[in-house]
């Protein structure tokens, strides 16, 4: 049941995503917004502009987090503050909504879910494909084509303008395997429903405009327990190409199941961020010989109908936050899926830079 007096929450960054969040907790009437930090005016003021509403700005955190004293903060900057942000909230008795990954260490990671559990907060990642239906569909699916899986997963991003710089900054502090990659693999995990034992990784630097260290292109493999493999691909920037950028596609003994996205696999389409989550129509392919050799069964199209807009979506993520602290549910285990998402992607990296294959405990 939700409570009478609506959660007050502070609203940290204002881009793609954040802007996202701040639509629905303007929206839900379980949320009041009394504030909105970010470190641009022009970015939170783009989003003030589009809601028509003067909810009080800051630019700086700490000074937000004394002056509104909320009872939640959602934070959707750059992943080199999340364990900074996070820990300043939690310690301040705030429930936290933060957006992936939990954290740049898998020690800090963990160390974010201990103190929440000690403080008795909610600490909601979010993992927005969990609360997709159609991406929900495609992992029920996947589960009925037998063991082991095979996974086949990118999201590559030809950027330009704005986003290319966006990507810039993003890589300042993060690869595009770990930035998407939790998503993905974290799929992965629900799939095979396997422990992942060991992960390899390798990279690549494709532009001069980043500095020595940082890459923009990164590929993962991870293998599970279960016999069950999966890859994840990601590249950003103007030089990636657009030909099999959008591949979502799961292969095991009694067929496959392929995400079939007509509008986010069309070519100019890599770095609409609208566009990533889409699905379409899932296309679901049937091995089954008869005593000819021949298939039994036809492929066949399911039509995902109604699906959840890029803001629709991220409302549903609210209202998952929304219930998590009024109903005070138990979220334990999808912390623990958060954890062993970015234990996998930052494998996947350490690998790259030794150029070994990393065993998980």
């Amino acid at each position: 049941m939700l409570s009478p007096t609506p959660i007050r929450v502070l609203c940290v960054g204002a881009g793609n995503t954040g802007r996202s969040h701040i639509l629905a907790y303007h929206r839900l009437e379980g949320f009041e917004i009394v504030g909105v930090c970010t470190r641009s005016p022009d970015s939170r003021k783009e989003v003030l502009g589009e809601l028509g509403t003067a909810y009080p700005e800051f630019n700086d955190y700490e000074e937000a987090l004394s002056a509104t004293q909320p009872d939640a903060v959602c934070i959707s900057t750059y992943p080199d503050t999340h364990y900074t942000f996070s820990k300043l909230a939690l310690e301040s008795g705030c429930h936290v909504f933060l957006e992936k990954p939990l954290a740049e260490t898998i020690e800090e990671a963990e160390e974010l879910v201990a103190l929440a559990e000690k403080a008795d907060r909610k600490l909601v990642v979010g993992y927005v494909l969990r609360h997709h239906p159609s991406w929900k569909r495609f992992v029920e699916k996947s589960r009925a084509l037998g063991k082991p899986l095979v996974m086949r997963m990118n999201l590559n991003q030809q950027s330009s303008g704005k986003t290319w710089e966006t990507h810039q900054n993003l890589l300042s502090s993060i690869s595009p395997t770990v930035d998407c990659g939790v998503h993905y693999v974290d799929v992965m995990c629900q799939m095979t429903q396997s422990k992942p034992i060991r992960v390899s990784g390798i990279g690549a630097r494709l532009s001069d405009e980043l500095s020595e260290g940082k890459i923009n292109y990164g590929h993962l493999q991870v293998t599970f327990e279960d016999g069950s493999v999966g890859w994840y691909e990601a590249g950003w920037g103007p030089m990636m190409s657009e030909t099999a950028f959008f591949i979502k596609d799961v292969v095991g003994p009694r067929g496959s199941v392929s995400i079939v996205a007509r509008d986010a696999g069309d070519r100019g389409q890599s770095d609409n961020v609208s566009a990533h989550t889409a699905t379409q129509s899932l296309l679901v392919h049937h091995s089954e010989l008869d005593g000819n050799g021949e298939f039994v069964k036809q492929d066949e199209y399911i039509d995902m109908e109604s699906e959840p807009s890029h803001d629709e979506l991220f409302q549903l993520e609210q209202e998952y936050f929304l219930k998590a602290i009024s109903e005070n549910l138990d979220t334990s285990e999808l912390l623990a899926a958060a954890c062993n998402a970015s234990r996998i992607v930052l494998a996947a990296d350490e690998s790259f830079r030794t150029g070994k294959t990393v065993i998980l405990a």
